[in-house]
Protein backbone atom coordinates (compact mmCIF):
# COMPACT_ATOMS: atom_id res chain seq x y z
CA UNK A 1 0.00 0.00 0.00
CA UNK A 2 0.93 4.14 -0.67
CA UNK A 3 1.13 6.11 2.38
CA UNK A 4 -1.03 9.22 1.36
CA UNK A 5 -0.91 12.77 2.71
CA UNK A 6 -3.55 13.02 4.23
CA UNK A 7 -3.39 9.93 6.16
CA UNK A 8 0.11 11.33 7.32
CA UNK A 9 -1.14 14.31 8.63
CA UNK A 10 -3.48 12.18 10.61
CA UNK A 11 -1.14 9.84 12.19
CA UNK A 12 0.96 12.76 13.12
CA UNK A 13 -1.17 15.74 14.37
CA UNK A 14 0.76 18.89 13.67
CA UNK A 15 3.31 17.36 11.75
CA UNK A 16 5.54 20.03 10.17
CA UNK A 17 6.23 20.27 7.00
CA UNK A 18 3.92 17.41 5.66
CA UNK A 19 4.29 17.81 1.99
CA UNK A 20 7.94 17.67 2.48
CA UNK A 21 7.90 14.47 4.73
CA UNK A 22 5.21 12.75 2.73
CA UNK A 23 7.34 12.70 -0.47
CA UNK A 24 10.55 11.49 0.99
CA UNK A 25 8.00 8.88 2.39
CA UNK A 26 6.39 7.74 -0.43
CA UNK A 27 9.43 7.44 -2.25
CA UNK A 28 11.51 5.60 0.18
CA UNK A 29 9.14 3.53 2.09
CA UNK A 30 8.56 1.21 -0.70
CA UNK A 31 12.18 0.43 -1.43
CA UNK A 32 12.39 -0.93 2.47
CA UNK A 33 9.84 -3.26 2.44
CA UNK A 34 7.63 -1.02 4.62
CA UNK A 35 4.67 -1.47 2.38
CA UNK A 36 1.70 -2.78 4.43
CA UNK A 37 -0.50 -1.41 7.04
CA UNK A 38 1.35 -2.73 10.08
CA UNK A 39 4.54 -1.86 8.46
CA UNK A 40 3.66 1.47 7.75
CA UNK A 41 1.86 1.72 11.28
CA UNK A 42 4.81 0.90 13.13
CA UNK A 43 7.47 2.88 11.37
CA UNK A 44 5.24 6.15 11.28
CA UNK A 45 4.68 5.62 15.26
CA UNK A 46 8.12 4.97 16.05
CA UNK A 47 9.81 8.18 14.16
CA UNK A 48 6.77 10.46 15.61
CA UNK A 49 8.00 9.14 18.96
CA UNK A 50 11.83 9.42 18.56
CA UNK A 51 11.62 12.62 16.91
CA UNK A 52 9.07 14.61 18.43
CA UNK A 53 6.56 14.59 15.77
CA UNK A 54 8.72 15.03 12.96
CA UNK A 55 10.18 18.30 14.24
CA UNK A 56 13.82 17.22 15.29
CA UNK A 57 16.27 15.45 13.51
CA UNK A 58 19.38 16.13 15.34
CA UNK A 59 19.92 15.45 18.90
CA UNK A 60 19.20 17.96 21.47
CA UNK A 61 22.44 17.72 24.01
CA UNK A 62 21.36 21.33 25.12
CA UNK A 63 21.66 19.84 29.20
CA UNK A 64 21.83 22.26 32.29
CA UNK A 65 24.15 21.17 35.06
CA UNK A 66 21.36 19.02 37.21
CA UNK A 67 19.71 17.54 33.81
CA UNK A 68 23.48 15.86 32.72
CA UNK A 69 24.20 14.59 36.37
CA UNK A 70 20.43 12.90 36.37
CA UNK A 71 20.77 11.53 32.61
CA UNK A 72 24.42 10.71 32.09
CA UNK A 73 25.33 9.97 35.82
CA UNK A 74 28.75 7.79 34.50
CA UNK A 75 29.91 10.61 32.72
CA UNK A 76 29.49 13.58 34.97
CA UNK A 77 29.40 12.30 38.69
CA UNK A 78 30.23 15.33 40.18
CA UNK A 79 28.76 18.73 40.17
CA UNK A 80 32.40 20.69 39.20
CA UNK A 81 32.56 18.51 36.00
CA UNK A 82 29.18 18.90 35.39
CA UNK A 83 28.97 22.88 35.50
CA UNK A 84 32.10 23.09 32.94
CA UNK A 85 30.06 21.30 30.38
CA UNK A 86 26.29 22.38 31.05
CA UNK A 87 24.57 24.09 28.15
CA UNK A 88 27.66 23.21 25.90
CA UNK A 89 26.28 20.74 23.53
CA UNK A 90 29.34 20.54 21.46
CA UNK A 91 31.53 19.24 24.68
CA UNK A 92 29.47 16.86 26.23
CA UNK A 93 28.88 15.28 22.85
CA UNK A 94 32.05 14.47 22.97
CA UNK A 95 32.57 13.68 26.63
CA UNK A 96 29.43 11.36 26.08
CA UNK A 97 30.14 9.48 23.17
CA UNK A 98 33.73 9.09 23.32
CA UNK A 99 35.69 6.77 22.83
CA UNK A 100 32.42 4.25 21.88
CA UNK A 101 30.48 3.66 18.44
CA UNK A 102 33.03 4.11 16.70
CA UNK A 103 34.25 7.11 17.96
CA UNK A 104 37.80 8.54 18.54
CA UNK A 105 38.58 10.05 21.87
CA UNK A 106 36.78 13.32 23.62
CA UNK A 107 39.37 15.35 21.56
CA UNK A 108 38.52 13.88 18.43
CA UNK A 109 35.21 15.42 18.17
CA UNK A 110 33.71 12.37 17.00
CA UNK A 111 31.37 12.73 18.92
CA UNK A 112 29.55 15.95 18.24
CA UNK A 113 30.25 14.91 14.26
CA UNK A 114 28.33 12.00 14.95
CA UNK A 115 26.20 12.83 17.02
CA UNK A 116 22.13 11.78 16.50
CA UNK A 117 20.44 12.84 13.48
CA UNK A 118 18.11 11.32 11.71
CA UNK A 119 14.18 10.22 12.33
CA UNK A 120 15.43 7.13 14.32
CA UNK A 121 18.41 8.71 15.71
CA UNK A 122 21.67 6.96 14.16
CA UNK A 123 24.39 7.90 17.04
CA UNK A 124 28.36 6.93 16.64
CA UNK A 125 30.82 6.84 13.56
CA UNK A 126 30.36 3.53 13.08
CA UNK A 127 26.52 3.61 12.65
CA UNK A 128 27.61 6.64 10.10
CA UNK A 129 30.00 4.31 8.40
CA UNK A 130 27.52 1.79 7.58
CA UNK A 131 24.78 4.04 6.85
CA UNK A 132 27.08 5.93 4.13
CA UNK A 133 28.62 2.83 2.61
CA UNK A 134 24.99 1.58 1.47
CA UNK A 135 24.92 4.86 -0.61
CA UNK A 136 28.23 4.83 -1.53
CA UNK A 137 29.07 8.30 0.41
CA UNK A 138 31.45 9.32 3.04
CA UNK A 139 30.55 9.56 6.61
CA UNK A 140 31.00 13.12 6.45
CA UNK A 141 28.41 13.63 3.62
CA UNK A 142 26.06 11.51 5.50
CA UNK A 143 25.40 13.30 8.42
CA UNK A 144 24.96 16.59 5.83
CA UNK A 145 22.58 14.11 4.06
CA UNK A 146 20.57 13.45 7.34
CA UNK A 147 19.82 16.80 7.65
CA UNK A 148 17.69 16.91 4.86
CA UNK A 149 14.42 15.41 4.45
CA UNK A 150 14.90 12.67 2.59
CA UNK A 151 18.10 11.86 4.70
CA UNK A 152 16.47 12.21 7.80
CA UNK A 153 13.70 9.32 6.73
CA UNK A 154 16.10 7.43 4.53
CA UNK A 155 19.02 6.70 7.96
CA UNK A 156 15.34 5.50 9.53
CA UNK A 157 14.36 2.86 6.86
CA UNK A 158 18.06 1.95 6.74
CA UNK A 159 17.78 1.48 10.46
CA UNK A 160 14.68 -0.21 10.17
CA UNK A 161 15.66 -2.90 7.43
CA UNK A 162 19.38 -3.75 9.24
CA UNK A 163 17.50 -4.54 12.39
CA UNK A 164 14.73 -6.49 10.43
CA UNK A 165 12.02 -4.60 12.34
CA UNK A 166 9.61 -5.37 9.64
CA UNK A 167 9.40 -8.42 10.94
CA UNK A 168 8.71 -6.88 14.95
CA UNK A 169 5.68 -4.71 12.79
CA UNK A 170 4.33 -7.74 11.18
CA UNK A 171 3.87 -9.85 14.70
CA UNK A 172 2.57 -6.41 16.24
CA UNK A 173 6.12 -6.65 18.65
CA UNK A 174 6.24 -3.13 19.64
CA UNK A 175 8.15 -3.93 23.09
CA UNK A 176 10.60 -5.59 20.72
CA UNK A 177 11.13 -3.15 18.45
CA UNK A 178 11.14 -0.19 21.11
CA UNK A 179 14.49 -2.17 22.91
CA UNK A 180 16.01 -2.45 19.61
CA UNK A 181 15.31 1.22 18.52
CA UNK A 182 15.77 2.42 22.21
CA UNK A 183 18.01 0.54 23.79
CA UNK A 184 15.42 -0.04 26.57
CA UNK A 185 11.58 1.06 27.01
CA UNK A 186 11.35 4.67 27.17
CA UNK A 187 8.24 6.08 25.91
CA UNK A 188 6.78 2.85 25.04
CA UNK A 189 3.66 4.09 25.75
CA UNK A 190 3.58 6.81 23.48
CA UNK A 191 4.65 4.73 21.25
CA UNK A 192 1.77 1.95 22.02
CA UNK A 193 -0.26 4.95 21.41
CA UNK A 194 1.00 6.14 17.82
CA UNK A 195 0.70 2.74 16.53
CA UNK A 196 -2.95 2.21 17.50
CA UNK A 197 -3.89 5.30 15.84
CA UNK A 198 -2.04 4.78 12.94
CA UNK A 199 -3.13 1.08 12.47
CA UNK A 200 -6.38 3.05 13.05
CA UNK A 201 -6.23 5.57 10.25
CA UNK A 202 -5.27 3.11 7.86
CA UNK A 203 -8.02 1.25 8.40
CA UNK A 204 -6.31 -1.92 9.99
Amino acid sequence: MELTLNQLKEMVHGIPYADNWHSALKQLLPDYGINTPKRIAAFVAQCAHESGGFRFVTENLNYKAESLMKTFPKYFHTRELADAYAKKPEKIANRIYASRMGNGDEASGDGFRYRGRGLIQLTGKENYSWFAASLEISPEEAAEYMATFEGAAQSACWFWETNNLNKEADANDIKTMTRKINGGFIGLDDRIKHYNHALHVLGA
